[in-house]
């Protein structure tokens, strides 16, 4: 495909109302248009949808985007259809009546709609994809990439079918989009969605705007009276992220108590209340915010003054997309971590769990037996179980390589014994609980560094800034000015093992470098998950190699 001029796309976006474009997504476009998958990490409120809204429009045939959430769909409609000289599009979901799922496949049909946006549970649906097939999209959407990843904070089993249904709806060009993307979930994404030798663009991490603070607590009576306190202090409106649905509810309570237009959101809402409340907060109809981590994504709200949590993240990634959504229209924002070491051990309860052997072989058994594709709910019936409990078991045996999703359906992979399944997936569920507790090894460090926040969460993403930040209470503090005189991080470049870079250990297998230090270095393990390396330590005792 002939390279496109930076005057088409510019043209082009000026139909969506954009006059100019952010660094990073007038590239993308251009490499989609000449002909490459693209791989777009951009931080949350980077204006991520500007990439397929205007590829889209300049390539050929319909766009697919595959958007993991009804309401945020119906937000992305509602976005472009406001802009009268864009092209249309259309959503098709559960949600919706037939009536109007079939206008919209009608739409498409007659080339009066550019986007379909789907959820990945419709791609389940053959007959969705032979629809889509037959209309020959020019451009595969997957927003929130990092969903389909296993070392992703937000792992959903219905995104691993996405590189085939790109394959069955005829293989257009694939754009993954992620806030979230550290090395090891790049690399999965690029992986599991089969894009080939894709551009990968990473941009704007930093958010300079909002100040970034720790609050030690040393019990928990102490630490409400503290968060209760700050939020009522606060410019408004904002969020409040706390580790249960009780939590939500108490808090929110309080919060009236002390006048505040405050709500509690967590996934045990229905779906109506759930959009209802979203459609509010964006509205500025509350204050506050109180919510699980369920709340968030796809959330578009620019003047969010804070993002305060009282409870630890499950992981850094979690951590940096959440606090993202304050002050995205550039002025003062705040993010603040209430922490209790105590807490750690709740969130290593959230990430413990042991497979059950005897329902992985009773799942797996059963399809063996059957011989052929067999859908979720048939297979609860003949095993016995719930349906949500055999939606768990098949999960994990298709993380494990044991069964494979077909249609809305799954089907065991040949040659691989029920024994073999069992033990292949006790150990992937393993490998995962050693990830999740590295996360939260990870949290802690941030939580109890008294170095520049900021350079210790952009390190964590693989960007370095040379020198601290200036808008961190340690900063503010002057700890980590000392420390980076201390560490001489900004001779970090003379190490042996720089950023990115791939590593072999002698005991944990291959890894990546996630951030450097005079004295240390973090690497992701494929097997282990994070881990603090003394670099004396790996120098006495052979312990890495470099891998080209």
């Amino acid at each position: 495909m002939a390279s496109a001029d930076s005057t088409r796309i510019r043209t082009t976006a000026e139909l969506f109302g954009w006059s100019e474009l952010r660094p990073g997504i007038g590239e993308a476009v251009q490499s989609l248009l000449d002909g490459s998958d693209v791989l777009a990490v951009f931080p949350t409120g980077y204006g991520k949808s500007a990439v397929y809204k205007v590829a889209g429009a300049l390539l050929p045939g319909p766009t697919v985007v595959v958007s993991p959430l009804i309401a945020l769909q119906t937000d992305q409609v509602a976005g472009i259809e406001a802009e009268a000289d864009a092209p249309d599009a259309v959503a098709i979901n559960s949600a919706q009546s037939d009536s109007a799922n079939e206008s919209a496949w009608e739409e498409l049909a007659a080339g009066r709609a550019e986007y379909v946006f789907l959820s990945p549970e419709q791609l389940a649906n053959e007959e969705v994809v032979d629809r889509l097939a037959k209309l020959g999209p020019g451009l595969f959407v997957v927003d929130e990439a990092h969903c389909v990843s296993a070392w992703g904070h937000d792992f959903r089993p219905d995104y691993l079918r996405l590189g085939a249904a790109a394959e069955a709806v005829g293989r257009p060009l694939i754009l993954a989009l992620t806030a979230t993307g550290s090395a090891p979930v790049r690399e999965e994404i690029v992986d599991r969605l089969g894009m080939r030798d894709p551009v990968v663009l990473t941009r704007g991490y930093d958010r300079p705007n909002i100040r970034l603070e720790v609050v030690r607590h040393s019990e928990e009576r102490g630490q409400r009276a503290a968060v209760l306190e700050q939020l009522t202090a606060l410019p408004k409106p904002g969020l409040l992220y706390v580790a249960t649905r009780r939590a939500t509810e108490e808090y929110a309570e309080e919060l009236s108590a002390a006048e505040l237009r405050a709500a509690a959101y967590h996934g045990g809402l229905g779906a109506k209340a759930r959009r209802e409340l979203h459609e509010a907060f964006r509205d500025d109809e509350y204050d506050v915010v109180v919510a699980t981590s369920a709340f968030g994504m796809g959330i578009d709200k620019p003047n969010v003054r804070f993002v305060v949590h009282a409870a630890i993240p499950g992981s850094v990634d979690d951590y940096y997309q959440e606090l993202g959504r304050a002050g995205r229209d550039g002025e003062e924002a705040r993010a603040t971590l209430h922490y209790r070491a105590e807490d750690l051990g709740l969130r290593r309860f959230f990430a413990g769990g042991k497979p059950d052997r005897a329902k992985l072989g009773a799942v797996h058994a059963a399809l063996v037996a059957a011989g052929r594709t067999v859908e979720l709910k048939a297979l609860a019936k003949e095993t016995g179980l719930t349906a949500r409990r055999v939606a768990d078991v098949v999960n994990l045996l298709t993380e494990a390589g044991a069964v494979r999703a077909i249609g809305d359906g799954v089907r065991a992979v040949r040659g691989v014994t029920t024994e073999e399944a069992v033990e292949r997936s006790v150990e992937q569920a393993a490998q995962r609980e050693r990830i999740d507790e590295s996360r939260v090894a990870m949290v802690r460090q941030y939580a109890e560094t008294t170095a520049c926040r900021r350079q210790f969460l952009l390190g964590y993403f693989g960007e370095r800034l040379e020198e601290p930040c200036g808008n961190c209470d340690t900063c503010t503090s002057g700890t980590a000015y000392e420390q980076q005189e201390l560490t001489g991080v900004e001779d970090a470049d003379d190490v042996p093992y720089p950023v990115e870079a791939a590593v072999r250990h002698r005991e944990w297998g291959d890894g990546t470098v996630m951030s450097v230090e005079e004295d240390r270095i973090t690497v992701f393990f494929e097997s282990e998950g994070y881990r603090v390396l003394s670099l004396a330590a790996v120098a006495d005792h052979d312990l890495l190699e470099r891998v080209s």
